[in-house]
């Protein structure tokens, strides 16, 4: 039995859309009845990291480190990030064709991140070099590396610092599949039962809701995480990732997250593919 005392702890990237998703959750205007939630706002590598110890209850993890987790850690149906034929972008001061990305330093967010297994995929001879995602931009006009892989609102700002589009990954997934390129998801650890999985399923639901229905407010808090971005460009961001796909994982988006496992695994990207248990929450 759980105690009223009882901490869940959640992981969630310091980013727009998570804090936009997690913001029901983060103010207590939405509960998880019986638990008091103890929020770990750190980047998405470091999430994968912890996830692999298995030492957060539910937390955000990118896409293509869930294979490594799955022992671990339930799909949640509820608070994915999908790119509808957009995604993470390679960036340069120079204009690059992807042919002259092999043998090129390319700083990536973590390797175990979505973004870089899609890098991976497409220029399998690059150089990855890891760095925190806040870095890769600097590094990209300091000459540290040849390009950069930008996540998170950098997807939207890079222009401002005079640097150029290379690849969209996630224009490249869809024309290569036809099928949106699932970034980020949502676990719940096994070991909290299926049932208390389902009710977190819910709270994360309802924590998206209100947000939805809240969005001035919602994107107000959301702001301290936007680094510096204008609120028109948070809007923007926010709409590109909270989404329909956000509130419950479609077929074909169910479809794309098998795939990407198949074709890293095809790869030798993946030591396996995972069998996907996914909780829902109950039906509206």
């Amino acid at each position: 039995m759980h105690s009223m005392t009882d901490i869940i702890r959640i992981g969630h990237t310091p980013d727009l859309d998570d804090a936009f998703m997690f913001y029901g959750l983060a103010t207590g205007k939405v509960s998880l009845d019986g638990f008091r939630i103890e929020h770990v706002i750190v980047d998405i590598q470091t999430l994968n990291q912890q996830a692999r110890d298995a030492e957060l209850d539910v937390t955000a993890i990118s896409a293509a480190s869930y294979p490594l987790v799955a022992t671990h850690y339930w799909l949640l149906s509820i608070g994915s990030s999908v790119g509808q034929g957009y995604g993470p972008l390679v960036v340069s001061r120079h204009p690059y064709s992807v042919d002259e990305l092999t043998g090129k330093r390319i700083a990536v967010p973590g390797l175990q991140t979505t973004a870089a297994t899609i890098l991976r995929l497409v220029a399998p001879r690059c150089v990855p070099v890891e760095m925190s995602f806040d870095r890769i931009a600097d590094a990209v006009l300091a000459n540290e590396v040849a390009c950069g892989l930008l996540i998170h609102e950098r997807q939207l700002t890079y222009h401002d610092q005079g640097l150029l589009p290379i690849l969209d990954l996630g224009m490249w997934w869809h024309q290569q599949t036809k099928l949106p390129l699932p970034l980020g998801l949502n676990v719940v650890k096994r070991t909290l039962g299926r049932s208390l999985a389902i009710r977190v399923a819910q709270a994360l639901r309802d924590s998206i809701l209100y947000a939805m229905t809240h969005q001035e407010e919602a994107l107000t808090a959301s702001m301290q995480f936007g680094r510096g971005i204008d609120p028109t460009r948070a809007r923007q961001f926010i709409s590109m990732y909270v989404n329909e796909d956000t509130l419950s994982l479609s077929r074909a988006t169910r479809r794309g997250l098998r795939l990407l496992y198949q074709r890293a695994y095809d790869a030798g990207l993946l030591q396996r593919i995972p069998r996907l248990t996914i909780i829902e929450p109950p039906k509206l």
